[in-house]
């Protein structure tokens, strides 16, 4: 037993996080109010972006999250914990909260918040357990989280084609979201180096295709599909080179990961 809480955190404590987490999540839902519409109007250019209470409560509640995973961690292991264990619940609590708000009903905003719940739960738990490389359960966490960035960057990728944002606001939320991803999940090798040049590179190109694909006839699942076909190839290719595989050799799996990601996007109607 002694043996568990090294490594897992407080089930009281991540129950106290999620409830409250959703809780800001249905407050958005439930309390309206008017809308603070930003605007900057210059030759030639017009900006206008509203601002309503959920704006403001999504942001509040990945600060809760990332707050509340600071307190799981200093519980546990007496420490400050790194930055890089803040990023993905901070970003997952924030995607997802603009997500919710983009759901049309209520039946589709309650299974949302429920698979919100589900994820908020998988990312704490498993950032907890890498904290600590020996603990018996840190490989399976760190691939939990691997694939829960990726599944965090399709739905972003997702929402943000859904809300129909306008190209100039969807380019840099995808170079951001592609390059903090693929920071975190980089780092995730077990080495403790950040590779701000590959996360860097990786932002641009996904930004690129981003900006090429806004322009086309695609339901929101398939741009989703054709960004994070690259995201992961490109993240993949960087841990090849990073183990001394030679480029062609290294470039092959990543090659057909974009491929099957484009066809499926194709096909995907």
């Amino acid at each position: 037993m002694q043996a568990n809480r090294s490594y897992l955190p407080s089930a009281d404590r991540v129950g106290v996080l999620i409830a409250s987490v959703l809780l800001a999540f249905a407050l958005t839902r439930l309390i309206h109010s008017p809308r603070l519409t930003l605007t900057i109007a210059l030759p030639g250019f017009y900006f206008a972006y509203p601002l309503t209470l959920s704006t403001g409560m999504t942001i509040l509640a990945a600060a809760l999250s990332a707050t509340g995973m600071n307190w799981l961690i200093s519980d546990s292991f007496d420490k400050k914990p790194s930055i890089e264990h803040l990023m993905l619940p901070t970003l997952t609590t924030f995607v997802l909260g603009a997500f919710l708000t983009l759901l049309p009903n209520e039946t589709a905003w309650s299974v949302g918040l429920a698979f919100s719940a589900v994820l908020l739960g998988g990312v704490f738990l498993a950032e907890h357990i890498t904290i600590d490389p020996s603990a018996p359960m840190y490989g399976f966490a760190r691939a939990g989280l691997t694939a829960l960035a990726y599944a965090l960057f399709l739905i972003t990728a997702t929402a943000l084609r859904f809300s129909g944002m306008r190209m100039f606001l969807l380019v840099p939320i995808i170079f951001l979201v592609s390059g903090l991803i693929s920071l975190r999940i980089l780092h995730l090798d077990g080495t403790d180096r950040w590779d701000f040049p590959w996360a860097i590179g990786i932002g641009i190109v996904c930004m690129q295709i981003g900006a090429g694909l806004h322009y086309w006839q695609l339901t929101p699942l398939q741009f989703g599909i054709a960004l994070t076909g690259p995201i992961y190839a490109l993240t993949v290719l960087c841990v090849n080179l990073t183990e001394n595989i030679p480029v062609r050799r290294a470039a092959i799996g990543p090659s057909i990961i974009v491929g099957l990601a484009w066809i499926s996007a194709i096909f995907l109607r």
